[in-house]
């Protein structure tokens, strides 16, 4: 029944920007934390983005800290992550993330995960 639907990927050239959508279903979405994990070829699934469950804490991968952004909106059942000064590094397919546990904190680990979305492609042309 929980659900997590991406959209918003896309190509964009190097420092422009995107902004994904993670829209949720299933399950109290404000008793959950949040987060974004990316994955390029062939290479393993790597952590990006968290946020609490009620919005009062962030944190980012030191990749992409003082560039993107991560917000909720609790009233709409919907993570965003706005992505701006892309470089072609960023290219992957971003993953939303809900925490299997009622109260985590923060979601920095895949093992503490307990649904993923299908994943949307983010293209970062040089």
């Amino acid at each position: 029944q929980v659900r997590l639907v991406e959209s918003g990927g896309g190509l964009v050239q190097a420092g422009g920007s995107l902004r994904l959508s993670c829209a949720a279903s299933g399950r109290p979405f404000s008793l959950y934390a949040m987060g974004w994990f990316r994955q390029a070829p062939g290479k393993e699934r790597e952590f990006v983005a968290t946020i609490t469950p009620t919005g009062t804490s962030t944190y980012f991968a030191d990749s992409v800290k003082g560039r993107f952004t991560i917000s909720r909106d609790n009233t709409k059942n919907t993570m965003y992550l706005q992505m701006n000064s892309l470089k072609p590094e960023d290219t992957a397919v971003y993953y939303c993330a809900q925490s299997r546990v009622v109260g985590t904190p923060l979601l920095r680990s895949k093992y503490e995960v307990g649904y993923w979305g299908q994943g949307t492609q983010v293209t970062v042309s040089s």
